[in-house]
């Protein structure tokens, strides 16, 4: 599959909603359709979107095939989940469900993680639900380390370090 790996454009920061959404991992135990709406009630979760382009560390890198964007990953310094600091952004990276398993997000994380380097950020994090096992394993394997709970049990808190 042809993508291309890009910044994101300022019309297209509303997609963000929709892959936050993409992003919120579902047990396979929960039984019926997560609502939209928990996007906006659940302050940390909203934080990761809400008004995104107008703080200084805000930064998106998208997936792009045939013109639409189908994946992004991106990064704040904000209260959301995998907050640890004032100094270390947080990561949050999505893709519609037709195009996981292609080694976009993979792409995705590497280059961002190369951007947040080049930035001179000494480390990034992230939140990961524990039972989200194949996220997990792909981020153990980018080099990102479990550091703790997150937010609450069903979080792990994980972070990468950039060496110098």
């Amino acid at each position: 599959m042809n993508y291309i790996i890009r910044e994101i454009r300022r019309e297209e920061i509303p997609l963000l909603e929709d892959f936050l959404y993409e992003a919120i991992f579902i047990p396979s135990w929960y039984k019926g359709e997560l609502p939209r709406n928990i996007i906006f009630n659940d302050r940390k979760l909203y934080n990761t979107i809400k008004n995104f382009g107008s703080e200084p560390h805000d930064y998106c890198l998208v997936a792009d095939v045939d013109n639409k964007v189908v994946g992004a990953v991106w990064s704040r310094i904000t209260e959301q989940y995998g907050h640890i600091d004032d100094e270390t952004p947080s990561l949050a990276i999505s893709l519609y469900k037709n195009y996981r398993n292609l080694g976009i997000g993979s792409k995705l994380l590497d280059l961002m993680l190369k951007h947040l380097k080049s930035l001179e950020y000494k480390r990034v994090s992230l939140g990961v639900n524990k039972e989200n096992f194949h996220a997990l394993h792909v981020y153990e394997k980018v080099g990102f380390e479990i550091i703790g709970d997150g937010d609450n049990e069903t979080e792990w808190l994980m972070v990468y370090n950039f060496s110098s």
